[in-house]
């Protein structure tokens, strides 16, 4: 009677279910796994970037015969080059590659009194100048604009001329106005 009961309980349980087999979902032949269109996409975003529309950045070119002054030219000029003993008037914007780009001095900061910048005027070869604007204006066209990086030696060096210190690595953008 036992053995029916558990029979008859046994029964009730119902059987465990049969697996069925697994779907196998596939894709329509002209589509793109994820693999492939991760791929596609890396590929895309390189043409992008080294296609003929990329720009190269900038660099600077170290002046030859300056001692290592590096210049940028931001704008070609197309008047004359200045050579020793012209006077040459400029503007310029000077600041500190070592603190943050601080800014030491600047032609725009001082005006005249109409309230115009007045620009810096000096005679090539003078020694009025730190060698680096001298050999960066003496390489440059009437009309040019140059970002020039001055070291140390042809800078302030051992010079303190307040407020810049000794030993700085100045960096300037220099626009030669007239000869």
């Amino acid at each position: 009677m036992l053995s029916t009961a558990v029979a008859a309980v046994a029964g009730a349980v119902p059987p465990p279910p049969k697996a069925k087999a697994a779907t196998v979902v596939t894709a329509p032949p002209h589509a793109l796994t994820r693999r492939q269109l991760l791929a596609a996409a890396a590929v895309a975003s390189t043409l992008r970037t080294t296609g003929a529309s990329a720009v190269a950045a900038p660099r600077f070119a170290e002046i030859p015969g300056s001692g290592g002054v590096k210049a940028l030219d931001l704008r070609e000029g197309s008047g004359e080059v200045p050579s020793a003993g012209d006077q040459v008037a400029i503007h310029y914007y000077g600041r500190l590659a070592a603190k943050q780009g601080w800014r030491f001095d600047s032609t725009y900061d001082h005006k005249d009194e109409t309230g115009d910048p007045m620009p810096f005027v000096f005679t090539v070869g003078s020694g009025k100048v730190i060698p680096g604007i001298e050999a960066a204006v003496k390489s440059m066209r009437v009309g040019g604009l140059r970002r020039v990086i001055i070291p140390p030696s042809q800078g302030y060096q051992n010079t303190s001329q307040e407020p810049i210190p000794p030993n700085v690595t100045p960096v300037c953008d220099i626009n030669i106005l007239d000869l």
